[in-house]
This record gives C-alpha cells, structure tokens and sequence, in this order.
C-alpha cells in the first residue's frame, strides 16, 4: 500500500507540469503586426518568450552611452476604438507608469518638457476585449472550487483578453536607437480574471513595461538570459510607494496592496487605480 503511495506521489508532480502547460498554451491569440506610429521598422528581428511575441532591433552603443530619458505618454490607434476612455486611459497609463519605473533602473528620467539623450514612446496597437460575464463567471467558479479543493484553480480558457504595442526610443538627432513590436495574450495561470473589458490588457501591461525597459537598460535582447531580479526602487514603486524620479510622479502610484487584493477578487482596474496625477 506505502510503495502504491509512492507511485502515485511520484506521477503527480509531471502530471501536473503537464497540465500546467496545456494551461499555460491555452492563451488569447493577439497578432503581431506593425502600425503606423514607429519612425523606421527596418532591421528588426524575430523574438519573444514563451507567452510573447515579439520583434526589435537595438543600438546598443548609443543605448548604453545615454544617461537620461524622458517619456511621450503612451496613445492608442484606431484599433483600441470601442472601449470606454476612462478604461483605456488606465491602460496607456500604466504602461507609462511601469516604464518609468523600470527604465529609472539605468536611466535618470526627465520631464517631457526637457531635453533627453532618448526620447521614449510607445502606442497601443491592439487590445483583446475581456469577456466581462466570463471573467465572472471564472473569479467566483476559482473561489470555490479553491475553498472546496484547497487549491488554487486556474481561470476558465474562454473570454481571454490581450495587448499589443509597439515602442522605440529617438536619441537627440531623431534617429531611432532601439524598437519593439509586441503583443501577449492572457493565459489560464498568469493573468487573474478581471470584470472588466481591458482587464487584462491592463494586467499585461507592466510585461510590456519590463520587457521594452530591460532592452533599454541593458541593450540587449530583453528575451535572452535570465530574467533579472527587480530593484528595491521596482519593488517600493509597485507596492505604491514615491517613484525614483519626480518626473514619474506625472503617472501616479501603481495601486499598490489594494490593487493586488481587487486584482485577486477580480475587481476593474478604475476601482483602485487613480490614474495619471496630472492633466495630459
């Protein structure tokens, strides 16, 4: 009876990494494709990870030779049409809000009125409606079955959202230094249900965030390698504390413990992030 035990225990842990990934492959399906609001898209290669698609191409000389950066906020094409523009205003600025946290790593970040040796931009190319009723039906299905089971229970595979973006960053001259197209869709495990139509975009877009920031500060490929441990300013700025540099205040504070918590009961974003501090 012990050695059946054994057996069993033994079985279980590959056959939940294989669940795991059948989980993990089960994502909403966003394509890469380019817009209209990059200065060249010439030069770049194939990338990403696991859940990412991507393509960029980086000038690592300049990149690295650069001290200081300033942020245009992020604006969103014609595809983001349809959704309400409070919503979507959360996202564009969270995605400014992360890239400011994540390039001020390196990078001393300056206000939009002043001169930078990069100039940094992103735009919203395409968002992948949440299904609301879904994403309901997933939170509450997760909270019992999690109570009943005592395990956590990944989100239903249907009514998944997701985001695409496109980035670059101009040195003084107006010549493009480094690019990124880039788009994720949510998946099973990674990204809570959210009732709300860019629920998951908004969750996505601190990945964008990490991703496009590491290229900048490292100069390399952000995909490559292992991925870094996140600095005590990351961490204190994502846990809503003062961001590193006054001209990241522009975007608020991230939601901080009372995001994670609405985000874990699958609250809307607007129920606790407050957006930009100022007037664009």
């Amino acid at each position: 009876m012990i050695s059946m035990l054994r057996r069993l225990e033994m079985l279980r842990w590959p056959a939940f990494g294989v669940i795991l990934l059948a989980c993990l492959s089960a994502c909403a399906s966003v394509p890469l494709s380019e817009g209209t609001s990059l200065s060249s898209y010439d030069g770049m290669n194939p990338s990403g990870g696991t859940l990412t698609r991507a393509k960029l191409r980086v000038d690592s000389p300049p990149v690295l030779a650069a001290q200081t950066v300033r942020i245009v906020p992020t604006s969103a094409l014609i595809y983001s049409r349809g959704f309400d523009p409070g919503e979507l205003a959360l996202v564009t600025n969270a995605i400014d809000r992360a890239l400011c946290t994540g390039l001020s790593d390196r990078f001393k970040i300056v206000a939009t009125s002043q001169p930078a040796d990069l100039t940094v931009r992103a735009t919203v190319t395409n968002i992948v409606a949440t299904n609301r009723s879904v994403a309901a039906t997933s939170t509450v299905a997760s909270f019992g079955a999690s109570a009943a089971l005592g395990i956590p229970i990944p989100r239903l595979p249907i009514g998944l959202g997701g985001l695409a973006i496109e980035a670059e960053a101009i040195d003084g001259n107006g010549s493009q230094r480094a690019a990124l197209l880039w788009s994720r869709g949510a998946n099973m495990i990674t990204t809570r249900a959210r009732v709300s139509a860019v629920g998951d975009a908004y969750s996505l877009s601190s990945a964008f965030a990490t991703d496009f920031s590491r290229m900048l500060v490292t100069g390399k490929d952000p995909f490559k390698g292992m991925p870094a441990i996140p600095s005590m300013q990351r961490l204190r700025a994502s846990l809503g504390g003062d961001p590193k540099y006054d001209a990241c205040k522009a975007f608020g504070t991230a939601p901080g413990i009372p995001g994670l918590v609405a985000a874990r009961f699958g609250l809307p974003p607007a129920w606790t992030d407050r957006g930009a501090a100022t007037s664009r």
